[in-house]
């Protein structure tokens, strides 16, 4: 941290489509101090440099981190390239934060954890579903004890953007390329929420299907989580369906969770409705959100839990280590699809 400034200093690397939000999101923040971004093509860093006041773009990461020396390196690249910028900040001694999916593989991930720990610095996955404010309401409402004993579980993913022969071109193309899709870049979010929810996984069992012919990978399926304290956690998704809701990538789909006293559901408004047991009508529950970027602001409120970790010394979420968990599950995920077979985690 610069002692004199009192600002977490953040380089970004990478110019993609979701870094639009990353780089939003530091610039929001009062303690932050956004001071270079850097993308192999050097137009497009120029672009995300002016349209949010940074003093640096560069084509030139290793060059740029040497000299400017932030307390903080926000990875916003593709998985391939992760092992590369890691290593860097690794070497000098630079804290990071990286976009998922973390890496290629659970070995790669594994080996980053390692470098990072060597180096003494922090080692963070950019998972943002569990800074969903609904997510976080969720969580203060299950530990209030209002739903009683949890039972089961459900999320239903619906964003209802992969049909046809043009589905994620406009957006994100390689979608369409990825060998393993709907586990590996979209279910590993609530496998995340999941754990952040209800606990640890003890079994799953999982059943996967190819629904557009057009993608290379699967793009829906059933996946059913067993959990260490009894909960049933089932999620459901097809990213051909939607659900009602005036933005469809706005919860991206809707949940259910069941317990002895009440049941909880949210919807694709971001509505959350409590049923006592016993009763036929649901009632509202109010809190407060922004219905504005991407999923009710979450990659903002994910920003600030790191600057608050930083400069309050608050817990912090999310570290690498504690997310090879889910690189595990979702491995497993994928072996029980392949056996049709429950496996054990």
């Amino acid at each position: 941290m610069n002692e004199h400034s009192k600002k977490l200093r953040v380089v970004g690397v990478g110019a993609g489509y979701f870094s639009q939000f990353h780089y939003d999101a530091w610039a929001r923040l009062d303690n932050v101090e956004l001071v270079a971004v850097v993308d192999l093509d050097h137009s497009k860093a120029q672009a995300i440099a002016d349209k949010y006041q940074i003093p640096l773009a560069s084509d030139n990461l290793a060059a740029t981190l040497r000299d400017i020396k932030p307390d903080l390196l926000d990875v916003i690249t593709p998985p391939a390239s992760h092992q590369a910028a890691i290593s860097l900040a690794a070497e000098l001694g630079i804290n990071c934060v990286c976009q998922k999916p973390f890496g290629e593989n659970l070995e790669q991930a594994q080996h980053m954890v390692t470098l990072a720990q060597q180096a003494n610095i922090d080692l963070i996955v950019h998972e943002n579903f569990r800074f969903m404010p609904w997510f976080r309401q969720v969580k203060q409402i299950i530990e209030s004890g209002q739903l009683g004993e949890i039972f089961n579980a459900q999320f239903y993913l619906r964003p209802g953007d992969g049909q046809g022969k043009d589905a994620y071109l406009a957006r994100q193309p390689y979608f369409q390329t990825m060998d393993k899709f709907l586990v590996h870049e979209t279910a590993i979010h609530i496998v995340d929420t999941f754990r952040y929810l209800f606990g640890e996984v003890k079994s799953l069992y999982a059943n996967l299907k190819q629904r557009n012919p057009v993608l290379k990978g699967e793009d829906a399926g059933t996946i059913i989580f067993d959990m260490h304290n009894g909960v049933e956690a089932v999620f459901n998704g097809n990213r051909l369906l939607d659900h009602a809701a005036t933005n469809k990538r706005r919860t991206m789909g809707e949940m259910l969770i069941e317990g002895s006293k009440a049941c909880l559901r949210l919807d694709g408004e971001a509505r959350l409705w409590l049923r006592p047991f016993d009763q036929l009508q649901a009632e509202p529950i109010a809190y407060q959100w922004q219905d504005k970027n991407f999923g009710g602001d979450c990659v903002f409120q994910l920003c600030q839990h790191i600057a608050q970790h930083y400069l309050s010394n608050q817990a912090l979420e999310n570290s690498a280590a504690q997310y090879l968990r889910n690189i595990e599950i979702e491995n497993a995920i994928y072996q029980s699809n392949s056996l049709r077979a429950a496996v054990d985690i």
